[in-house]
């Protein structure tokens, strides 16, 4: 497991891309990132071809962190929705994240089966049906694994409501809080306003969600020092794929798109094919 409470214990401003499978994560972590977010909602999409209703479970997200945290070098946080039951079924995953080498999780208080935090008609539970969940992941978790919490209260309730909830997991001892799907940039400084000062709080942007896209630099003047793009590596691909395959639909070959797409030498360089041939040589 690689350290992130470490890293984001020294206060600088921390920006990960979220990705969805080995190949994603071999391509943010070689753009540079220092750590990455694997986004359940790129899990449905990408696994299953189905919204973030709630379809994927412990055995994908397991499996997929496994193959991300192969992958790479750098720190991977796991996405585990509401850890799929109560807070037996909570210990276990991080137990087994833990063992996968995963360095982190986002635990969300949901109703089961959840949906995504910028999709309508989403339920929460009572804040001490939560709370349990959330210190189970802290008392098993292994020194330097990082605990969000997350609050989808904003959109069933409102923004009073969700501010008490990032209280009391801060309270709780959460190394983040994370209130998902505020409305504004001045809901945005609200929340930083009213959440004590040395808690660690987190920025989610979505394009074409219901928070106003910002930079991490903006975020972090407004006190937001933990930001996730958790779909935009999954909806460039998926829309440069669309395109690919109409192209190739309608002429029957794919020449007027050639010059878009990744080259298939650098395809073979970006998983490690020259390294391969190196050693099969040397085996020789």
């Amino acid at each position: 497991m690689r350290d992130l409470r470490a890293r984001v214990a020294t206060g600088r401003p921390i920006l990960l891309p979220g990705v969805h499978d080995a190949l994603s994560a071999k391509l943010a972590e070689r753009a540079g990132f220092e750590a990455l977010f694997v986004s359940g909602f790129g899990l449905s999409a990408s696994l299953l071809g189905e919204p973030d209703f709630g379809f994927v479970g412990p055995t994908e997200v397991l499996d997929a962190a496994d193959r991300i945290v192969r992958a790479t070098r750098v720190p991977v946080v796991v996405d585990v929705d509401t850890g799929y039951g109560g807070p037996f079924h909570v210990e276990r995953l991080v137990q087994g994240l833990a063992a996968r080498g995963a360095s982190g999780i986002f635990l969300e208080d949901q109703e089961w089966p959840k949906r995504c935090g910028h999709m309508e008609e989403k339920r929460i539970v009572p804040l001490d049906q939560y709370l349990p969940k959330l210190r189970v992941a802290l008392e098993t978790r292994p020194p330097g694994f990082l605990v969000v919490a997350r609050t989808d209260a904003r959109a069933v309730v409102g923004l009073d409501e969700a501010i008490t909830r990032a209280c009391a997991f801060a309270e709780a001892g959460a190394d983040a809080v994370f209130v998902e799907a505020p409305r504004s940039e001045d809901e945005l400084r609200t929340i930083r306003a009213r959440v004590p000062a040395d808690v660690v709080l987190v920025a989610n942007m979505v394009e074409g969600g219901k928070t106003p896209l910002r930079t991490v630099d903006q975020l972090a003047d407004d006190g937001f020092r933990f930001v996730i793009h958790p779909v935009s590596g999954l909806l460039a691909a998926a829309r440069a794929m669309e395109d690919t395959f109409a192209a190739l639909r309608r002429d029957g070959t794919t020449a007027t798109v050639e010059p878009t797409l990744m080259p298939f030498s650098e395809m073979n360089e970006r998983t490690g094919l020259p390294a391969r041939y190196a050693r099969e040589k040397a085996w020789r």
